[in-house]
């Protein structure tokens, strides 16, 4: 019998998702089997972009040394770092051309960061990112054409076509939050009105809840927060909700109607197989998605509807992370990762 061939050394890439609150840095196998090292650090974005790309670097040096001893690995196995950034960012320059969170513009990201690691370094939007980790690895997998839609502090989103990351012309598609739902609605952070992520975002949904309390006494939002209502958070309403609180479940299936209202236009423009949703909202569990899935049934084309999926994200926390390794391996190599 032939002596059997040897093992073919594994590879490694780093992945970084870059928030305006905190840093997410892990090292995963290209084959997606598990992922090292996985670390979180405050982003202190107040403290200038010098200091958040040199917090950022070390991060990525030390999740290498701990993947290293993990896995019996050596340096020279890890061949890249993929950075999902917030804002919007071109690819080929590797700048982060605008950041509001950051209060970056026009910062070089992928120089310095390849400077400082030693490493090929690609960038890539964070909602991008986080979109192709829910594909790679998550409740998108299988998928084809997806839909990914981010609910924090803001609305994001990301578009995947025939398994590849759709860019657009200047690497700016995917703006989902940024989608008009109502021509005089509310004004937006971005100037403008009537936005999605005027209702839907997290800061939204707890300004809402504000606005009913300012005519509601029974609810148990009021008591939650001890009379403070600028306490209230979109968390504080999802556990309301859960709770059976009225006040807290109207705002939530408000939620889902404004949110299925700009997901069936998305559906009837891309037909996507699934729409992943992620994010603090998915704290509200079925009180939003059944909600959201029936609006989506009554205003997209039923022959749309029926073959996507919406469902909600299965990485908590390290969707991004993912998604940057993803994102690295696709730009490096003009394929998605298998």
């Amino acid at each position: 019998m032939a002596d059997s061939l040897p093992a073919v050394p594994a590879q490694y890439a780093v992945g970084v998702d870059l928030g305006g609150t905190n840093i997410v840095v892990g090292a995963m196998a290209l084959d997606g089997s598990k992922l090292h090292g996985l670390q979180s650090a405050p982003t202190l974005a107040g403290e200038g972009a010098d200091a958040v790309i040199a917090r950022m670097a070390r991060m990525v040096n030390e999740t290498i040394d701990a993947t290293m001893q993990e896995t019996g690995a050596s340096r020279e196995a890890f061949i890249g770092v993929g950075v999902g950034a917030p804002g919007t960012v071109d690819r080929m320059s590797g700048r982060v051309l605008k950041a509001p969170n950051l209060d970056w513009h026009n910062r070089e990201l992928a120089v310095p960061m390849s400077q400082l690691t030693g490493l090929p370094v690609q960038v890539d939007n964070d909602a991008n990112c986080a979109t192709y980790g829910e594909w790679w690895l998550g409740a998108a997998r299988g998928g084809v054409n997806v839909i990914g839609v981010t609910i924090g502090t803001g609305v994001g989103g990301g578009i995947i076509v025939d398994r590849k990351v759709y860019h657009g012309s200047s690497d700016a598609a995917g703006e989902i939050g940024h989608t008009t739902i109502d021509l005089n609605g509310r004004r937006c952070g971005c100037g403008n009105y009537g936005c999605l992520e005027a209702y839907a975002s997290g800061s939204a949904i707890a300004g809402r809840a504000r606005e009913a309390l300012a005519n509601e006494e029974s609810s148990m939002l009021r008591t939650m927060v001890d009379g403070d209502l600028t306490r209230i958070t979109a968390a504080v309403v999802y556990d309301a909700a859960g709770q059976g609180d009225a006040v807290a479940l109207e705002i939530v299936r408000d939620t889902a109607r404004v949110l299925g209202a700009g997901l069936a236009n998305l559906l009837n423009i891309f037909n996507p197989d699934v729409v992943v949703i992620a994010g603090g909202v998915t704290q509200a569990g079925d009180a939003l998605f059944e909600p959201l899935r029936k609006e989506v049934r009554r205003r997209a084309f039923k022959s749309v509807s029926e073959r996507c999926h919406i469902v909600p994200g299965t990485l908590p926390g390290t969707a991004g992370v993912v998604g940057a390794v993803a994102a690295f391996i696709a730009q490096s190599t003009g394929q998605p990762p298998a």
